[in-house]
């Protein structure tokens, strides 16, 4: 670290995470990039020490946040499937859990159930047949144009960072279909 600024190795297969997982999942007994040391979990109610900042990283809540007991932090990080299939009263619904949380920021990043905020996806699958995905078929595109917009408690990152106290966070979302 110099003159306060600690250096930040990329991980090589950060660009590929499926070639990341296969690395790191063949490499070793458990998936763990070696710049990676796990740390023992903490209560959910422990105060946070002075001067620090907590992140809180959730994900895969599949739109069922009612009774989600939240830990204390500063900001949440929200990495993904965050709904079902991304439908917008799915979305609307999670934005207005987000909007009750006690976070200072509050970071969302798609995953790969929020089918419809991959536009190319989502033009593919209305040209194809719905067997998989019923509930989306009942959608006009008209319906899912910007369903990001709908996230108004929060800051939604695609291929996009934000600064939040002092500490830059990326985010693109993951684009294999489930």
């Amino acid at each position: 670290m110099a003159h306060g600024k600690a250096t930040i190795t990329v991980d090589e297969y950060s660009s590929n995470p499926t070639q990341a997982f296969t690395h790191y999942n063949i490499n070793q007994s458990r998936f763990q990039p070696p710049h990676v040391h796990m740390v023992d979990p903490i209560p959910y109610d422990t105060p946070k020490p002075t001067g620090h900042t907590r992140f809180v990283c959730v994900s895969d809540t599949h739109s069922r946040t009612d009774g989600i007991q939240m830990p204390y932090g500063d900001v949440l990080l929200h990495t993904g499937d965050f709904t079902e299939l991304g439908l917008p009263s799915e979305v609307k619904k999670f934005n207005d859990w987000l909007g009750g949380l006690p976070y200072d920021f509050k970071v969302v990043i798609a995953g790969n159930h929020e089918l419809t905020f991959d536009k190319d996806f989502m033009a593919e699958l209305v040209k194809q047949d719905y067997y998989r995905f019923p509930s989306v078929s009942k959608l006009k595109p008209e319906d899912f144009d910007d369903v990001q917009a709908l996230l108004t408690n929060g800051v939604y990152l695609q291929d996009s960072d934000v600064t939040v106290k002092g500490f830059r966070i990326y985010g693109t979302p993951c684009a294999a279909t489930v």
